[in-house]
């Protein structure tokens, strides 16, 4: 179901079941799995593949040429899972060369009307960003997080895994995994507790994290409070991951 507005290039790869709008281009190598909906007036430019059953609505750029001085046309590519919804005048940019070469999005998300991933920045599954949330490059973004409203996150910033940052937040630093941030320079106010509970997470290993965030995040615990943190954590995967970004964070976390 191809509009006959649409411009289509040759080198495209187009399921059959999926649904092209009016004046859509597509250009370059690209690659859309079955059950995928384009709207109208969007433009998607190679190299690109995304997946199935995904919803992009009217005005979206996804695969343009990256905001990057440092670009100078090497090869490229963006990469999309299946099932994600992606609203109109979002904009996706290929990666660069000093970044992987590839700007990824998982399935299950939500970008929402304005947002921006900028050149290889590296989305998990199930992620949100709300209205004219933004990426810079080589952003990272774990399973489940959450950008509120004209959220920022700055370049080579990592978010973890059901992390949520506040509206119209500034994010300069790592956000662990299950904590929440917010402010004009953000910091960290909580563990993500109702986010949790919604995604069955128990009561234990909540208390736990909740712990963790108190003596390990806000206090920045001496070695015996990490010991006993990371014995506890042979017998918790979240708390482990909550340990081990930490541990890892090069730009250092949030506080």
């Amino acid at each position: 179901m191809i509009h006959p507005t649409a411009l289509i290039g040759s080198e495209a790869k187009i399921d059959p079941n999926v649904t092209v709008g009016a004046f859509v281009v597509i250009e370059g190598a690209v690659e859309i799995g079955a059950g995928t909906q384009i709207d109208s007036h969007v433009v998607i430019k190679g190299p690109c593949r995304i997946g199935r059953d995904n919803h992009i609505f009217s005005h979206a750029v996804i695969g343009e040429v990256p905001q990057d001085l440092k670009f100078h046309g090497e090869h490229s590519r963006v990469e999309i899972g299946d099932r994600n919804q992606i609203r109109e005048f979002v904009t996706i940019h290929r990666g660069t060369e000093g970044g992987g070469a590839v700007t990824r999005i998982g399935s299950d998300g939500l970008l929402m009307a304005y947002a921006h991933v900028a050149h290889d920045c590296q989305l998990g599954d199930h992620v949100i960003l709300a209205n004219a949330a933004s990426l810079a490059g080589h952003v990272t973004v774990g399973d489940y997080a959450i950008f509120g409203g004209f959220a920022v996150a700055h370049q080579f910033c990592r978010i973890g895994a059901h992390a949520f940052i506040g509206g119209f937040s500034k994010v300069s630093k790592d956000v662990p995994p299950f904590v929440m941030a917010d402010g004009a320079r953000a910091r960290a106010v909580g563990l993500n507790k109702e986010g949790l509970r919604r995604r069955q997470f128990s009561s234990e290993t909540i208390t736990l994290l909740n712990r963790c965030f108190r003596q390990l995040v806000k206090k920045q615990g001496d070695e015996m409070v990490w010991a006993e943190f990371e014995q506890l954590a042979e017998h918790d995967p979240a708390l482990q991951q909550l340990i081990e970004f930490i541990r890892q964070s090069p730009r250092g976390i949030i506080r």
